[in-house]
């Protein structure tokens, strides 16, 4: 069921908007009611969008904790003169 509603527009702005719907041969309730619509519409897919990266990136976390490797201390993760070295060897450069 539809219900009304008062809304304070500026006069100026009232006039642009009817000369707006107008050309678009619509009224200004149709445009107000789209244009909210689409707001309805664009917070929904964002929200969305939101809950399914959170997804995404627990489930990225979940996994890298049980791939994080058990390193002695001190030792680094990666070497990059050793990985620099494998390449150049792997290339024939060296």
């Amino acid at each position: 069921m539809a219900k009304n509603i008062t809304l304070a527009i500026d006069e100026d702005l009232l006039d642009k908007v009817r000369v707006l719907a107008a050309m678009k041969r619509t009224s200004v309730n149709a445009m107000v009611r789209d244009f909210l619509e689409r707001e309805v519409k664009r917070e929904a897919t964002q929200s969305s969008r939101a809950e399914a990266w959170s997804r995404v990136f627990e489930t990225a976390d979940n996994n890298a904790e049980r791939r994080t490797p058990r390193l002695t201390e001190g030792e680094p993760l990666f070497d990059r003169e050793l990985f620099y070295e494998e390449v150049m060897r792997e290339r024939g450069l060296l």
